[in-house]
């Protein structure tokens, strides 16, 4: 278990398990503590049906979930997903009105990790199915939008357009930079440097923030350079990253 994606996916296949209370997952050490009651058994074989390469560690009686730490951890994420939506929204307008793709691209990803906070805060307390369906749904969203914006971007590259407005694109980017350096924050926060269970979603907001700085870099070569060139390249490896989360989504579906 070594990224974000791989969480879910383990998520997706043990939340509504029966015996199943709660998982903590240290991303760092390829770790995951599950709170259950029964044998370890059936929930071992599930997880090794994932072909992650799982191992049984070792098992030992543990107290009660605390119910205040998970509901504060509810807050944030819907904090955290409030910020990702809003600013989805945000560079979605600014880049389509400043012809930036880098900026549309930007607003995808911003999308995805909503989509990914979202899935498991509107599956609370449903069952697998509806947490499948749910999955679902939103990989071919975000799928759909990608493709969408790759034919955007190739026709951008076929014929002339007027040049993308790179003060928009760095001013904004720079915005979304401090958004996700806020949710950088309450992340740490909230779960502090010795414990691991919120770590993938640090992992997401961190990539976020290379994509700030890689859409703030394109607007200012842009400008040197006088080519709308470096926006569609930065659009099209951000397009890249959404479609590989969309088919990640998407597998968690099945």
């Amino acid at each position: 278990m070594d990224c974000p994606s791989e969480e879910h996916l383990i998520r997706m296949k043990l939340e509504g398990f029966p015996g199943v209370e709660g998982l903590e997952f240290d991303i760092e050490n390829r770790k995951l503590v599950v709170y259950h009651q029964g044998p370890h058994q059936p929930i071992e074989a599930s997880i090794r049906d994932l072909n992650l390469g799982g191992r049984h560690i070792s098992t030992a009686p543990a107290g009660a979930t605390r119910a205040g730490e998970e509901s504060q951890q509810r807050r944030l994420l819907w904090a955290v997903l409030i910020i990702n939506f809003s600013f989805f929204l945000i560079e979605l307008v600014t880049g389509w009105v400043s012809r930036s793709m880098g900026l549309v691209a930007d607003s995808l990803d911003m999308l995805a990790d909503s989509l990914v906070y979202g899935m498991s805060l509107l599956a609370v307390g449903g069952t697998l199915n509806k947490k499948k369906q749910i999955a679902k749904i939103a990989g071919v969203f975000q799928m759909a939008l990608a493709i969408m914006g790759f034919a955007e971007v190739l026709r951008r590259f076929l014929s002339q357009e007027a040049l993308p407005n790179f003060s928009t694109m760095m001013g904004v980017s720079a915005l979304a930079l401090i958004a996700n350096a806020i949710c950088l924050y309450l992340l740490q926060k909230s779960r502090g440097r010795e414990e691991a269970h919120m770590k993938a979603s640090m992992i997401f907001t961190s990539n976020d923030v290379i994509i700030n700085l890689g859409v703030i870099l394109a607007g200012f070569l842009v400008h040197v350079l006088q080519s709308n060139k470096p926006d569609l390249i930065i659009g099209t490896i951000v397009f890249v990253l959404v479609v590989q989360g969309a088919m990640r989504i998407l597998k968690l579906s099945k």
